[in-house]
């Protein structure tokens, strides 16, 4: 080696010792160039795909791919392992995960920095959101691995997330609501119940509830992006109401049903949105009394009652709408079993709406009949039965109860449950009305030359027939030793139209021992006719009585029995 060499000549740098800092810097830097790779590799390899395509004209299934031989368990397996990695191609195991919500950590931390520094500056902190954007797309790859959920709670994502649907920008706040939709999706949280279970009661701890629904009082539905953060955010309560019932009062409490009935008044064109939370809505009250409660509490029963009047003389024009009324309906039915809420319904003039949707004949009808039916059920239903009668609901009911309509392209209700209906609110107004209005109702059955007694003894048959069939098959069941207890068999006698016989049954006994005696010689000279027995309607009553529900208290209940049984002596 010459002098010039030797005096040109510099030693290698000694390479240094990583900080904390660097450390994380190489996470980052390495993650980046990961990514870059595999996205330049994908892009490729779909180009090489296209020019191939081009060549052969012809497109392969995944099907045709996969080696015909192999099992379907096999496939199923290779499924699986394709399903485990992120959207880069990286198989995404416990490491990645780490770098993963290591990154999203600094990157939220990065931006918060950055907006604080320059608060009207946003060319400033504008790189470091959209960085954030992008990771946070990223994540949408740990719902590929429910297990690993687990240690997704323990890296204490879960709060960062939480803490970004308060974020200044709601392009941030919508991006976390569809990476928590996804992450709670019902299907992918019953592949692994251990991370779901972590999952769940990593998000109720930190107040999802409250705080998603102070992120749905600030989106403007009339962007697109923020109507999507929207449904997704109705999408990630059905997933956990779905998954843990009982969080259905806490949502509710926690602003949910005042978000919902506020949302349903709005007064802009049917959309998506609005059909969600009428389906929400019909969650929350489905199994929930305190619910009921609070809809009351909150006008709720006004509200729909508001949303419904439009479809008393208007059809819905498509599928979806037609499912908001019937949710709606559902919502009225549900929130009518607590009692209070049927003074409500009756001051806010609701008979008087369900009567005239029963004579408009529009597919409201189906609806209107079921909410009658649950408003003037039992001893709590006793002021909306004299009313309907004083509303002159006697003239719109018995036509129906004459002649069931005829099936229509979209009708809800089967024959069997329209009858259900008619039946059980013309027995719930001679259980509960008294003095004129009893009167009148009792008349009905002597019109006509007692077409209503003809009527009812008709549905009596038809309805035997059906019981005797189930009791048929019971009996074929016992014999081949496969017999249930007894409260299922009677459960299954119930549904298989014993209710409704017990229902006319009933009718017949009150207008028999109540009304004028023409009645009860009609009632016996068909029975002759058909070969039937009042030995049969005694034994039927005799059943019901026994098997009275939990309608009202046990005094009630003690009351109708006894009722029921002098019927059944005088009858």
């Amino acid at each position: 080696m010459d002098i010039g060499e030797l005096l040109s000549y510099k030693p290698p740098n000694t390479p240094k010792r990583l900080q904390d800092d660097d450390e994380e810097e190489d996470y980052e830097n390495e993650f980046e160039r990961h990514r870059k790779i595999k996205k330049v590799s994908v892009s490729k390899s779909n180009q090489i795909e296209i020019d191939r395509s081009d060549k052969q004209k012809k497109i392969q299934k995944p099907q045709e791919i996969l080696n015909p031989d192999i099992t379907e368990e096999e496939r199923e397996k290779i499924l699986k392992l394709v399903e485990t990695e992120t959207v880069e191609g990286e198989p995404l195991d416990e490491a990645t995960l780490k770098r993963m919500i290591l990154l999203f950590e600094k990157r939220a931390l990065k931006n918060q920095e950055m907006r604080i520094k320059f608060p009207d500056m946003p060319e400033k902190f504008m790189e470091s959101e959209v960085e954030l954007h992008e990771t946070i797309q990223e994540l949408h790859a740990i719902a590929t691995v429910p297990d690993l959920y687990p240690i997704m709670v323990e890296l204490q994502a879960v709060p960062s997330m939480l803490e970004l649907l308060a974020h200044e920008n709601t392009d941030m706040a919508v991006a976390v609501v569809d990476l928590l939709q996804e992450l709670t999706d019902v299907d992918i949280l019953n592949e692994s119940e251990e991370g779901a279970e972590a999952l769940i009661d990593a998000l109720l701890n930190q107040q999802i509830c409250a705080l998603l629904v102070q992120n749905l009082e600030r989106l403007d539905e009339s962007v697109k992006e923020e109507a999507d953060g929207v449904h997704n955010t109705l999408a990630i309560f059905e997933n956990i109401t779905e998954f843990r019932p009982e969080v259905c009062a806490d949502a509710a409490k926690q602003g949910l049903m005042q978000w919902l009935l506020r949302r349903l008044r709005v007064k802009a064109p049917f959309d998506g949105n609005k059909l969600y939370a009428s389906e929400m809505l019909s969650i929350l009250l489905q199994d929930t009394p305190e619910n009921r409660q609070l809809l009351g509490d909150l006008e709720g029963i006004d509200v729909l009652l508001q949303q419904l009047a439009f479809y008393k003389r208007h059809d819905p024009t498509s599928n979806e709408e037609h499912e908001m009324m019937e949710n709606l309906f559902n919502c009225l039915c549900s929130s009518l079993m607590y009692a209070p809420n049927r003074e409500r319904f009756l001051r806010g003039e609701g008979l008087q709406l369900m009567n005239l949707m029963l004579r408009e004949k529009k597919l409201s009808r189906n609806g209107s009949l079921k909410v009658l039916d649950h408003a003037m059920s039992g001893p709590d239903g006793k002021e909306n039965c004299n009313k309907f009668v004083d509303i002159l609901g006697l003239r719109t009911i018995f036509p129906l109860f004459m002649k069931t309509p005829k099936k229509n392209r979209k009708r809800i209700l089967t024959t069997e449950e329209h009858e259900e209906h008619v039946v059980s609110i013309i027995a719930s107004m001679l259980r509960n009305c008294r003095g004129p209005q009893r009167q009148r109702l009792l008349n009905k059955f002597t019109e006509n030359d007692h077409e209503k007694v003809d009527r009812l003894l008709e549905l009596h048959f038809k309805y035997l027939e059906k019981v005797e069939q189930v009791d048929a098959e019971l009996d074929r069941e016992r014999k081949d030793g496969e017999d249930e207890d007894d409260d299922s068999n009677y459960l299954r006698r119930l549904e298989g139209g014993l209710f409704t016989l017990q229902l006319v049954d009933y009718i017949i006994l009150e207008v028999c021992t109540g009304g004028p005696s023409s009645i009860k010689q009609r009632v016996t000279q068909i029975l002759n006719l058909r070969g039937g027995s009042v030995k049969t309607i005694r034994h039927v009553m005799r059943e019901y009585a026994g098997n009275l529900g939990d309608a009202g208290d046990t005094d009630w209940r003690d009351v109708e029995q006894q009722h029921i049984l002098q019927l059944v002596d005088k009858f």
